[in-house]
């Protein structure tokens, strides 16, 4: 069965043609993809027509009737309701106010379609197809320019009431902090690529006032220029100011993550991105706050794994909002 994916990011988007396989073991393999910039800046309208030039095009040069696209998916940052197939203006979709995107590609292509937030289409992608296939309970976080949860329950999709289960990069775990959606202090403020670098930038800052030197910032003049990237690779050289910003950050990441161990009582958590790359620099101080703050029968049942998917989890997590087909997988 062929299947169209589409991902729709605040710089850039894509269309990706997959094909579902009768081996379980591979699930779905990924044809091709087309990516372009975004520009949200320019509005709905003319992305939703770079889409339908990009399905043409992805079509057209792998041979691909229309009439052979059985189903199509929609990962999009939220707020969005699912039920409708609606965008409700994510912030980094300036005008994106209220689009009936489902309605509009079931209209154009008479094919059911599916809208999910992108952590939400994440976690179906590691449930259905990486780390956490096999598993009931599941968890998985982005951990990348944001911090959000989906969430696998009893084996169903979990979106609440109002799409917005899952948001646990707003929970606060410090009065004082790195700001993340809106907080100081927040999960997201202390685990996520923005917030290690202003956290990075708040430390530095600290030590080139005080006359000390640092070795991934020259002087004041180069503060913007920190990344969680750069943080990284300087601890990964040995930096002592680098690998203390990464432990404070994977303690916050334990302490948070002991949070949905006692409230979920998952049997694994997958974590995105940033973890992915840097998982030796978070790994260890995470997992003592994790001993120190979690239930141990809730701790003990559980696993914390990178995810499998990778840099491609954006391509798959699109595909499988377009195989979850079962209106009522959500809870």
């Amino acid at each position: 069965m062929d299947i169209l994916g589409i991902d729709i990011g605040g710089t850039k988007s894509a269309v990706i043609l997959g094909q579902e396989s009768a081996d379980p073991l591979i699930g779905i393999k990924i044809i091709d993809k087309i990516a372009f910039p975004t520009e949200a800046i320019r509005g709905p309208d003319w992305t939703l027509d770079q889409i339908d030039q990009a399905i043409a095009g992805i079509l057209r040069r792998n041979n691909c009737r229309y009439d052979a696209i059985r189903r199509i998916g929609i990962s999009c940052g939220g707020p969005l309701d699912s039920r409708s197939g609606r965008i409700l203006s994510p912030p980094n979709l300036p005008g994106w106010d209220d689009v009936p995107i489902v309605a509009w590609l079931q209209e154009r292509y008479g094919v059911p379609s599916r809208l999910q937030n992108d952590a939400n289409a994440c976690a179906l992608a590691e449930w259905k197809f990486g780390a956490a296939r096999g598993y009931r309970n599941v968890i998985f976080l982005t951990f990348g320019t944001g911090m959000g949860a989906g969430l696998i329950l009893n084996g169903r999709l979990y979106s609440g009431a109002s799409d917005m289960a899952g948001e646990v990069g707003h929970v606060r775990l410090s009065e004082h902090g790195p700001v993340g959606y809106g907080k100081a202090g927040s999960f997201e403020g202390f685990c996520s690529g923005g917030g290690l670098a202003q956290l990075a930038k708040s430390k530095v800052l600290e030590k080139l006032q005080m006359g000390e030197k640092v070795s991934f910032c020259a002087g004041p003049a180069d503060l913007d220029q920190i990344s969680a990237r750069t943080v990284a690779a300087a601890a990964d050289a040995g930096d002592p100011l680098a690998i203390e910003i990464y432990r404070i950050s994977g303690a916050c990441l334990g302490k948070g993550l002991a949070i949905l161990i006692d409230i979920l009582n998952p049997e694994i958590i997958v974590i995105g991105s940033i973890y992915c790359r840097s998982r030796e620099l978070l790994q260890h101080t995470a997992l003592t706050e994790i001993r120190r703050e979690a239930l141990a029968r809730a701790w003990q049942a559980c696993r914390i794994e990178p995810a499998a998917l990778g840099e491609q989890i954006g391509d798959y997590a699109a595909l499988a909002v377009a195989l979850d087909e079962e209106e009522d997988n959500l809870l």
